[in-house]
């Protein structure tokens, strides 16, 4: 008899969307089992610890299965949908040789039977072996002697204390396999060593199970709190408290912490305990650029156009960024090493329902006004449409975060991991402001500049975020700085 193979069914498997990512949410299904597919068609939405991405399938057919239902996070590599290519029928597949029939085991003997490591069990006959009788002692046999002469009518015979029987001697226990070395770069060693933490107790998040710095952070974290944590209850209290603890639906709910939100929420705690942050500010009379925006927005050249004060804030920073070149850096902690970049990737923080989010304008520096600003709203709106992918969160070099949306006036922010510097706009208010010797009703805001202090000392933080006030005070040097 023959059987029929599912050949012609291919199984798409949930690629790695980002680098390195391991796993991703399945958000949306597109399509049902019965669907016809076509190569290259979107057949799902997943998202990733960096962005929403909608996945196409590879090739043409007729779904067959949906392996997962929406909202479950499957390991990248995973199959999430198979199709049938040839339309969902089936091909018989070649006819399996029939061997010939193994022979009927014999009869297994009761009782445990010697067992050859690698063998399996040894053949052995239905009849079991005589059991040998234990070894008698000298003292065992006198006593024995000695009754069997009373039975013979010749008195009573003294009756022998027992002999215990000799303890079994217990086999050596099997030697402790050594521990092999933790993983770990010499800096992180250096860390751990300077911070009083053993490696070996520590968890590694690295690729290929090396240590990082955050995870020898995180043993401290852990080490730190656990004095803290109260007495662990006994069996009854154990029954209270998780009775009380389940929380009333009608009056809470619960959202699990994944994607977007966990990734920003493990790369700003990451991020705040590793660099030293430092945050300075400056108030600035943004008049004449809101002067400057509404002409712009009239301008030919600007037209259908994304023009509105994040746009000159944003070539403000690209100037004094090239004024001074410093800034763009990052500290290499496993090498040891300053990089200075030579380009801009400029990122803009979003506020989307799925989490905060930073894209970036790529070689923002090497951008024309027009171009910056198509490349803004670009940006913006695909992050507001959940459509950002992950390459475009990768190889940031310097952030703007516009809390002023929001009317709030400044904040300290946390640097994107990996960078150097970060620039909070705060509100732009009318506000009473001494203009040539008066008081008048001016446009002002104020601006935070938070930055690394491994890289940037006060003197170069102060050069940049004075570059930036005082190009939205006179806008003009746009012209004669850039």
């Amino acid at each position: 008899m023959t059987t029929m193979t599912e050949a012609s069914v291919r199984e798409f498997k949930m690629p790695d969307v980002g680098e390195g990512l391991t796993e991703a949410e399945i958000l949306k299904w597109y399509v049902q089992p019965g669907d016809t597919v076509t190569d290259g068609q979107v057949v799902c939405e997943v998202e990733t610890a960096k962005a929403a991405v909608e996945l196409p399938i590879p090739y043409d057919g007729v779904v067959r299965e949906l392996r997962f239902a929406e909202g479950t996070t499957v390991d990248v590599g995973t199959a999430i949908i198979s199709v049938d290519v040839a339309g969902g029928a089936a091909v018989p597949a070649a006819p399996v040789q029939e061997s010939a029939p193994a022979p009927e085991p014999e009869e297994k003997p009761q009782g445990r039977q010697p067992v050859l490591v690698g063998y399996g069990v040894a053949a052995s006959s239905t009849k079991r072996r005589p059991r040998k009788g234990p070894e008698v002692t000298v003292a065992e046999a006198a006593a024995q002697a000695a009754v069997q002469k009373e039975l013979n009518g010749h008195g009573p015979a003294p009756v022998p204390a027992p002999v215990p029987a000799p303890a079994p001697v217990p086999a050596p226990a099997p030697a402790v396999e050594e521990r092999s070395r933790p993983l770990a770069k010499p800096p992180v060693r250096k860390l751990a060593k300077d911070l009083g933490v053993d490696l070996a107790t520590v968890t590694p998040s690295g690729p290929d199970g090396v240590i990082t710095r955050e995870d020898v952070h995180a043993a401290v974290t852990a080490a730190t709190a656990a004095p803290t944590t109260a007495p662990q209850p006994t069996a009854p209290e154990i029954a209270v408290t998780s009775a009380v603890a389940s929380h009333d639906t009608a009056r809470e709910t619960r959202v699990p912490i994944k994607g977007v939100r966990k990734a920003t929420a493990a790369a700003m705690v990451g991020s705040a305990f590793t660099a030293p942050h430092v945050t300075e500010f400056v108030t600035v009379d943004v008049t004449r650029t809101m002067k400057l925006v509404e002409e712009l927005k009239q301008d030919k050249d600007l037209q259908g156009l994304r023009v509105n004060p994040l746009l000159l804030i944003a070539k403000a920073l690209l100037v004094a960024i090239r004024r001074n070149p410093d800034i763009n850096a990052a500290w290499d902690e496993a090498n040891q090493e300053i990089v200075l970049k030579h380009y801009v990737n400029l990122g803009i923080a979003a506020a989307t329902p799925r989490g905060l989010i930073v894209p970036n304008i790529k070689d923002a520096h090497a951008k024309t006004l027009p171009q910056l600003a198509e490349a803004l709203g670009e940006l913006v709106g695909t992050a507001r449409d959940g459509k950002t992918s992950p390459a475009a969160m990768q190889g940031g070099t310097v952030t703007i975060t516009n809390v002023g949306v929001f009317g709030i006036d400044t904040g300290t922010p946390i640097l994107n991991p990996g960078e150097a510097a970060i620039l909070a706009v705060g509100a732009i208010k009318l506000q009473p402001w001494v203009h040539k010797g008066k008081v008048k009703p001016r446009q002002v805001t104020t601006l935070a500049l938070s930055f690394d202090h491994r890289l940037v000392d006060g003197e170069l933080g102060s050069k940049v975020l004075a570059d930036i006030a005082a190009i939205l005070e006179q806008p003009k040097r746009l012209i004669t700085w850039g």
